[in-house]
């Protein structure tokens, strides 16, 4: 059937942008016509054709196609191929860009065009045999915690029926099957416990057809799909079972005792799959646990001046700019500056930082933290969706939503595993029917087959460690974008920082002071003067001196900064200068170097013009310490193999000095902030695997070269923006916490993998060759998927 699908295109500025966006959108295979309309920047495109195609030919023609992210959790799934389904039934939608279908969090991440409506995409998998819940995620909305959170917070909420619970299928279930498998330990001891058949058939009943109703439903669902899933194959298996015994049953003539019978295969095999799957349940919830503590952490009220006096209002109401107060204990509800009081704050889990933060007027305060022992006023900078913490949350739930490259191997094995289980199943009762004429046993080793081999341990290998290893991540203050990131970090073997605010305070600070021709008090003080109006680092370093030193502050006219050199102005009857030797030298003066103590200092010079002739006043030596980790970091980094390199824009001098006090492997200094990316992509063609960790503006072009970009969170947006991983605190040690991290990860994820294959490619060839009986699969088949997750959830006792 042709389909029309409305595209909104961004780039496009005049009529022959819109044709060029229309002829690149006809040339693509399958579609039949395409308009576009430049006013609305909107293409319409009529035919069979995947979106994807077509944002490929927007890109090619030099636009780009204009899409949002959003997330809806999935009912139904079980399994793999369940998982799969969805993302194939959704990505047949028109407008639909990218589905990401996580099984462990039973949620599908979506890439989608402004055009495509959330009815299509319901029912889409609701085609697919699933249903989609349309509510969106909460750090969509901005909105505070969803009911659900309310719920496990304490808020008032109908308690439920004992069938409505989770444990109830597993409890009813065992109960009714407990009396059909004792009987078999018995029979060990020599004792004689069997129950008639039509108890074994009032027991196994309720079992396979109450409790196991869930199976038959999703299974009908994969059938009507035209796929298969894991419930297809427990559902088969188990009526194979339960249908054996009623035809031994029937047919049996009432001589030689009782009818064999394999009830309590059929009831043990349901019985041992519900409790796989309850605590598979219970598991997976514990891999959100990070995400759901920062979810937590959503204060729900906030105390605003309005209209003359403090008033109580629901945090999801505050506005920027508004004027906060928050009391001892209180949770901050917004990001914001403070603006009077004082207190220490608890950031623990937003920054990973253990300690609590003296936090004093000026001061920044991030949403969720704890105000522990003052009283804080604040104004607002950042509310709702655009906070701190609903950033953290979304970046959290996009990596613990996201597929790490290795999944696509497991997703294309899950596509055909029901289908060969089946052939497998198949050919095992033809062969013990036909070959060994013992059908009996053909149907119970078939059922063996179809029980043993279950999908749900390979789709839920990936996922689980990375919400596992994430979830760690968020808690250490380290934020990971995707799983792609976490697949680079274990390959990185040269790491690169800058040196301003990575390795370094970022703060100069002014270390020695020498006058000339005045008195050292006069000195500072004309310096003080200049430097009031400078935004400069080591102006605000004098600054910072000067009122330290109690200084008196003095006025200056006439300020000018001069670009690239310095700041001049009049101070009183006098023309003064302070900046660079270089100006200094243009100046015509001489400048005293060997009275330059600091080793690798940044030097300004202090001078005054008169009628052509300059006179040197005073030197001043600023340095930026190493931060107070720094070291230990970089120590950390070497030994685990990696060579580390610094990379600034600082004077040689400057930078060897760090150098040397880090005992780095590598310095680049007096690089431009255009040359810093090309630096990186120099040591990548020296065959290294780079990572890049800075914080300013001029680092964005270097972090997006590397293969792996790290911010610091202290730094600017546009660092953050353009790196895969960020750090929450300004310390470098977490450069090498979060390799490790990423590394621990991946093992998992390797070694997840490997039991689930090893689950079925051992248990599958077993039970076909009858060495398994059905209830061992069943609890085999349970075991894989417990098995997997809990391995998972050994990457949260992580510590650095």
């Amino acid at each position: 059937m042709t389909a029309t699908t409305q595209l909104k295109i961004n780039g496009m500025s005049c009529a022959s942008c819109a044709g060029r966006v229309e002829k690149a959108l006809s040339a693509v295979a399958g579609v039949e016509a395409a308009s576009v309309n430049l006013a609305t920047e909107t293409a319409t495109v009529t035919g069979q054709v995947a979106t994807d195609a077509l944002e490929a030919a927007i890109s090619a023609a030099g636009y780009q196609l204009e899409s949002k992210q959003r997330q809806f959790a999935v009912q139904g799934m079980t399994c793999a191929s369940c998982a799969g389904r969805v993302e194939k039934s959704l990505l047949k939608v028109p407008g639909v860009l990218a589905a990401s279908v996580n099984l462990a969090t039973e949620q599908v991440s979506l890439r989608l065009t402004s055009a495509v409506s959330e009815e299509s995409l319901a029912q889409a998998v609701t085609n697919a045999g699933y249903e989609l819940v349309l509510a969106p995620t909460t750090t969509e909305t901005g909105a505070g915690n969803n009911a659900e959170n309310g719920a496990e917070n304490g808020a008032a909420t109908k308690p439920l029926a004992f069938y409505q619970t989770d444990s109830w299928p597993v409890l009813g279930a065992a109960l009714l099957t407990i009396p059909l498998v004792l009987p078999m330990f018995g029979l060990l001891f020599g004792i004689d416990w069997m129950l008639p058949a039509f108890w074994q058939w009032v027991l196994a009943t309720p079992v396979q057809f109450y409790f196991g109703a869930r199976f038959y439903q999703a299974g009908w669902h994969a059938l009507k799909a035209k796929s298969g899933n894991m419930d297809l194959l427990v559902s088969i298996g188990t009526s194979a079972a339960y249908g054996l015994s009623l035809y031994l049953w029937y047919s049996f003539d009432g001589h030689h005792g009782a009818p064999h019978l394999y009830f309590e295969s059929s009831a043990a095999v349901l019985t041992l799959v519900l409790l796989g799957k309850f605590l598979e349940k219970r598991a997976k919830k514990r891999t959100t646990d990070a995400l759901q503590a920062l979810e937590n952490l959503k204060p729900t009220t906030a105390t605003v001046w309005r209209d003359g006096s403090w008033r109580n209002i629901a945090a999801a109401a505050l506005k920027k700019y508004d004027r906060v107060k928050v009391l001892p204990g209180e949770r901050i509800p917004a990001d914001g500056i403070v603006i009077g009081g004082s207190s220490h704050v608890d950031e623990a889990l937003i920054s990973g930082e253990s300690i609590p933060l003296h936090k004093t007027v000026g001061d920044h305060l991030t949403g969720g933290a704890i105000n522990l022992d003052g009283l804080l006023e604040f104004e607002a900078t950042a509310v709702g969706s655009e906070s701190t913490l609903a950033k953290i949350i979304r970046l959290v739930e996009q990596a613990q939503g996201a597929k790490a490259p290795v999944q696509a191997l497991v997703d294309k094995i899950s596509n055909i595993f029901v289908p060969v289980v089946l052939l497998i199943a198949l050919l095992t009762l033809l062969v013990w029917g036909l070959v060994l004429n013992d059908w009996t046993q053909g149907i119970l080793h078939a059922v063996a087959v179809l029980v043993i081999a279950c999908p749900c341990a390979l789709g839920l290998a990936t996922p689980a460690a990375i919400m596992a290893g994430t979830g760690t991540a968020a808690r250490h203050g380290i934020l990971v974008k995707d799983a792609v990131a976490l697949e680079q970090a274990t390959k990185i073997d040269y790491v690169v920082f800058d040196k301003t605010g990575t390795l370094t305070a970022g703060k100069p600070e002014l270390l020695q002071l020498t006058a000339f021709a005045e008195e050292k008090q006069t000195v500072l003080r004309i310096a003080y003067a200049l430097s009031q109006h400078s935004e400069h680092p080591l102006a605000k370093a004098v600054v910072h001196y000067a009122q330290i030193q109690q200084v008196p502050l003095d006025e200056v006219s006439q300020f000018t900064v001069v670009a690239g050199k310095g700041v001049q102005a009049q101070f009183g009857e006098r023309t003064v200068v302070l900046g660079s030797g270089h100006w200094m030298r243009e100046l015509g003066l001489t400048l005293p170097t060997e009275q330059i103590q600091i080793p690798g200092a940044s030097v300004s010079w202090l001078a005054e013009t008169s009628a052509g002739q300059a006179k040197l006043l005073g030197l001043f030596c600023f340095a930026d310490q190493a931060k107070p980790e720094a070291k230990a970091a970089v120590q950390k980094l070497q030994q685990r193999g990696i060579q580390v390199a610094m990379l600034t824009g600082d004077s040689q001098q400057s930078a060897s000095y760090i150098a040397e006090q880090l005992g780095l492997d590598h310095v680049q200094a007096e690089v431009l902030p255009q040359g810093k990316a090309q630096a990186i992509a120099d040591i990548q063609a020296q065959g290294f695997q780079v990572a890049m960790v800075g914080d300013g503006i001029n680092d964005a072009p270097a972090l997006a070269q590397a293969d792996l970009g790290i911010a610091m969170a202290t730094g600017t947006e546009v660092a953050v923006s353009a790196a895969a991983m960020t750090l929450m605190r300004g310390n470098p040690a977490l450069v090498a916490s979060a390799l490790q991290l990423a590394s621990a990860t991946y093992r998992n994820i390797q070694q997840n993998l490997f039991w689930a294959f090893a689950f079925n490619i051992v248990g599958i060839p077993l039970a076909a060759m009858g060495f398994l009986n059905p209830v061992i699969a069943g609890a085999a088949m349970a075991c894989s998927s417990v098995f997997v997750v809990t391995n998972a959830l050994r990457l949260q006792r992580m510590s650095f």
